[in-house]
């Protein structure tokens, strides 16, 4: 199982990755857009280290793990914003653009590679000679 959404994972990020180089090599503010760029490949990197992990111990606890997670990244997410408030260094509309898009394709990406790949939701029965009873 933990193949498959590796599989869908790879794709996933496969796409967002050529989707941000489409979205810097068009973009004037290439340093603002860069940022949108890293923000999106943190956090969802982040999250698919953290469920990953969590997924090996059980699915209580990857459930746990994936609520943790976007409820922190959603508080840094805040003080990032926050932070950028003012900022002249940078386009801070080209980051928040580029996020969206990032994030857009990412979960379409996540989402059309689920429907393609055929992951067992349920674990299998295993035949009665194989638990030992």
């Amino acid at each position: 199982m933990l193949a498959k959404y590796a599989t869908i994972v790879r794709r996933a990020a496969a796409l967002t990755a050529v989707a941000a180089a489409i979205m810097v090599a068009v973009s004037a503010a290439l340093v603002g857009a860069l940022i949108g760029v890293a923000i999106v490949t943190v956090f969802f990197g982040i999250s698919v280290l953290v469920v990953g992990r969590a997924a090996r111990v059980s699915p209580g606890a990857m459930m746990v793990a994936a609520l943790v997670t976007y409820l922190v990244k959603i508080i840094a997410l805040a003080i990032i914003v926050s932070n950028m408030n003012g900022a002249t260094a940078f386009s801070t509309r080209t980051v928040g653009f580029v996020a969206i898009g990032c994030i857009l394709v990412w979960s379409a990406a996540q989402v059309i590679t689920a429907v393609k790949v055929k992951m067992l939701y349920v674990e299998p029965e295993q035949p009665a000679a194989r638990r030992g009873g």
